[in-house]
């Protein structure tokens, strides 16, 4: 996370948080050398593949940022990697805008969030679009082994520069359907096993009344 906070902590930036008071506390992470990229260990790994989406932001010619959600089923985006990510892009609205920006600037800001754990792991890297027919054939096996449904038509590629763990203020617990399913499996058992009980209940009130 030392790359991060290089990368993030710009001169404009170092002047708000002196400003603010965070100064001398933000400034001990940039006291560690970390001119590699911060490699992604085991927890992030299983963090971002075990997610069904994310937020990439990029910015194009003018200067304007744009963020876009990309979504699918848990293990759609690839760790390839300790330093790169990956997932197949499918065809969406046609604007292409993330691809077209990335043709100008590689960088690019990934947001993964868990709500439902209030977790949130922020993302900086070099991204890289590549038309799947163009793209290496092992790549493609990986990328599509897991993915998005629909016609592929990219593969994306990450290398990743820096990650942080962000705090979970303000995120709001939401829940997908398959964590409801799984959380209210036993609530749902409970009540069969009552409805069962109940319906022999009343079956043997019945024959005790001699209905």
């Amino acid at each position: 996370m030392s790359r991060y906070a290089r990368l993030a902590y710009t001169p404009g930036v170092r002047a708000v948080q002196y400003e603010m008071g965070s100064g001398h506390a933000a400034g001990r992470r940039l006291a560690v050398p970390a001119e590699k990229p911060d490699p992604l260990t085991g927890n992030e790994a299983a963090f971002i593949t075990g997610l069904d989406g994310f937020l990439i932001a990029t910015a194009g010619e003018t200067g304007w940022p744009y963020v876009q959600f990309r979504g699918g089923p848990p293990g759609f985006v690839h760790v390839l990697d300790a330093t790169t990510i990956g997932f197949a892009d499918v065809g969406g609205n046609r604007q292409y805008i993330t691809t077209g920006n990335l043709r100008g600037s590689a960088k690019a800001a990934l947001f993964f969030i868990d709500h439902a754990r209030r977790t949130r792991l922020k993302l900086y890297g070099h991204a890289s679009a590549v038309p799947v027919d163009d793209a290496p054939e092992e790549l493609v096996r990986r990328l599509v082994s897991t993915r998005t449904e629909g016609r592929v038509e990219r593969l994306v590629t990450v290398e990743v520069e820096g990650w942080d763990w962000n705090c979970p203020r303000h995120i709001t617990p939401r829940f997908s359907e398959p964590e409801l399913a799984e959380a209210l499996s036993p609530v749902r058992s409970r009540i069969a096993d009552l409805e069962e009980e109940n319906a022999a209940l009343r079956a043997e009130l019945a024959l005790l009344r001699g209905e």
